[in-house]
């Protein structure tokens, strides 16, 4: 049994930081990927920022420069730093990762989310 546990999201004033943690356990055999997807209110997910088991990053538009994604292999943990952030940073932020479990072929895991909302 694969779990995503998310953890750092919150309410904070426009051009705030916020650290977001996502930490993978269960019987995992390999990480490839791993990303943090968002979803606000009436719109569809999409994709914030990626990183691959080799460090490769990708990131949204909207998000860069501001946002950073970084992982640790060791701990089966990606992170998400977002500075400057801006009220339609607001959303539901989910942990993405792309892995291989004992006894099951590779496919993609979701966390359960975590609210970041950006307001005065």
């Amino acid at each position: 049994q694969v779990q995503l546990v998310e953890s750092g999201g919150g309410l904070v004033q426009p051009g705030g930081s916020l650290r977001l943690s996502c930490a993978a356990s269960g019987n995992i055999v390999s990480i490839y990927a791993m990303g943090w997807y968002r979803q606000a209110p009436g719109k569809q997910r999409e994709l914030v920022a990626g990183i691959t088991s080799d460090g490769t990053t990708n990131y949204a538009d909207s998000v860069k420069g501001r946002f950073t994604i970084s992982r640790d292999n060791a701990k089966n943990t990606v992170y998400l730093q977002m500075n400057s952030l801006k009220p339609e940073d607001t959303a539901v932020y989910y942990c993405n990762a792309d892995l291989r479990a004992t006894f099951y072929l590779r496919r993609d895991y979701w966390g359960q989310g975590t609210q970041v909302t950006v307001s005065s």
